[in-house]
Formats: C-alpha cells, sequence, structure tokens
C-alpha cells in the first residue's frame, strides 16, 4: 500500500456538505459514496446499505482503503464483510462526535447537560431535530400512511420522548448556512421551552478521519476479512476475526 492510501469515502448524508468540503482538496479519495440520513433508525439496514457501498468501494481496483464516515450508530457498522480493503472508522458512538472532534468532549458535555438534543446542518436541512417543522413533517408522513386515530398516537408518542430532553445544543463545522442553523436552533429551543446553547465544533477528527495518517486512539482499522464489534469501555469499539465459512 502507498504512503497515502487511495480511498473510497462511505458517508451519511447528514454529514455530505462537511464531507464535500473537505475531500475537495485530497487527491487520494477517488469516490465519495453517500447514503441517506436516517438509517441510524433501522440498523439491518444501514447495514444492508453499507454492505452495498463497501462492495462497490472494492469492486475499483484502485481502491485500497474505504472510509467510513460513521460512528457505531446503532451497531448498524457491524459485521460488515470486505475481502480485499481495511476500513477505517473513528471511534464514535454517532455522528456528533465528529461535530465536536473528540469522543471525550462529546462524553463531558453530555455528563453536565444530559438532556441535550443536538442541531447540525444537515439534521435541521432533513426536519430530524424537534421543532415546529419536525412535527408537520412527520403528521403528514403519518396522514399518508395510517388512519387518524392511528397519526394521532404515532404523535402522542413522539411528545413522549421529546419530553426526556430540556437543551437544544447546535453544533456545526463551519461549512454551509450556519448562522441560519444557529437561529433555526435557538426557534426551536423557544418553541420547546428549552435552552440553547451553541457549541464550538472542531473539525480535527472528521479532517483527519479522511485525510489520514490514523491513529489508534481515536480511529480503528479493521483488516480484510474481519468485523467491527462493540467494546464494553471507552475505546467503542474493536476488530474481531469473520467466522470462516463453513
Amino acid at each position: 500500500m502507498s504512503s497515502t492510501p487511495s480511498l473510497a469515502v462511505i458517508a451519511c448524508a447528514v454529514l455530505e456538505d462537511e464531507v464535500r468540503h473537505l475531500v475537495a482538496d485530497l487527491p487520494h479519495v477517488h469516490e465519495l459514496i453517500i447514503l441517506p440520513q436516517g438509517l441510524h433508525n433501522e440498523p439491518p439496514r444501514l447495514r444492508r446499505e453499507l454492505q452495498a457501498a463497501v462492495d462497490r468501494a472494492e469492486a475499483r481496483p484502485e481502491v485500497e482503503v474505504i472510509v467510513l464516515v460513521y460512528g457505531l450508530c446503532g451497531r448498524g457498522v457491524e459485521n460488515l464483510r470486505h475481502a480485499r480493503c481495511p476500513l477505517v472508522i473513528a471511534r464514535a458512538h454517532d455522528c456528533v462526535t465528529l461535530f465536536l472532534g473528540n469522543k471525550k468532549r462529546y462524553a463531558a458535555y453530555l455528563r453536565e447537560h444530559p438532556g441535550t438534543y443536538w442541531y447540525t446542518p444537515g439534521w435541521i436541512k432533513s426536519y430530524a431535530p424537534p421543532g415546529p417543522d419536525r412535527t408537520v413533517f412527520l403528521r403528514g408522513e403519518y396522514a399518508a400512511k395510517f388512519k387518524p386515530e392511528e397519526v394521532q398516537y404515532l404523535m402522542e408518542m413522539e411528545q413522549q420522548w421529546i419530553a426526556k430532553y430540556d437543551r437544544a445544543a447546535y453544533v456545526d463545522l463551519g461549512v454551509g448556512e450556519t448562522e441560519r442553523g444557529k437561529n433555526y436552533t435557538r426557534h426551536c429551543a423557544a418553541c420547546l421551552g428549552w435552552t440553547f446553547d451553541q457549541v464550538p465544533g472542531d473539525a480535527s477528527l472528521l479532517r483527519d478521519l479522511l485525510a489520514g495518517p490514523w491513529d489508534e486512539n481515536r480511529f480503528l482499522i479493521v483488516p480484510p476479512h474481519h468485523f467491527i464489534a462493540l467494546t464494553a469501555d471507552d475505546t467503542i469499539i474493536r476488530t474481531v476475526p469473520a467466522p470462516s465459512p463453513s
């Protein structure tokens, strides 16, 4: 493998703008595959979509390493098969670590503010964060699929999980309409009766994930014929050998 290996990058759409901005200056990135936002809510589907993307990347002979711009994401990254290219992934539970630049910084913030819901440019674009737009969007989605009484039940369930939060924290990496995102988050917090906070982003982890080199403390390199697996400590993920074909 060359000193600067040729990469294929597979990223969630929630980070698409940030990833496109960073890879524009990285000639060793030969392919960028963007998968839909929200797949972490259906880990088996996320795994299927990731597997198809890994297979596509491995089919390109010039690709030497595959970078996953994901966290553990509901364990949807586990058990991905790859026969030729190592996988590289940040040691992160979810994409917020990639916005904050450090898993310890993320954990410290949540210890101090456990009821935090994170707002980012990509999340806002997809109507994912709690607020008036999400309510209207979901009601429309449900109304197209379910009876009125079922729609009402689902909206009540939505309010139950939202009640667990009390803080809207906006973080960005300086890409896109950052002022609009901050103002939107402030508006959502006011509508929900939550505290608003703006947390400075740090692009270093995402930049190093895309550019390398990959130190063991922040990244996991998964050799061919190995899987990603959850750990019980703050390393978050580890490699395990894939079972031999029977």
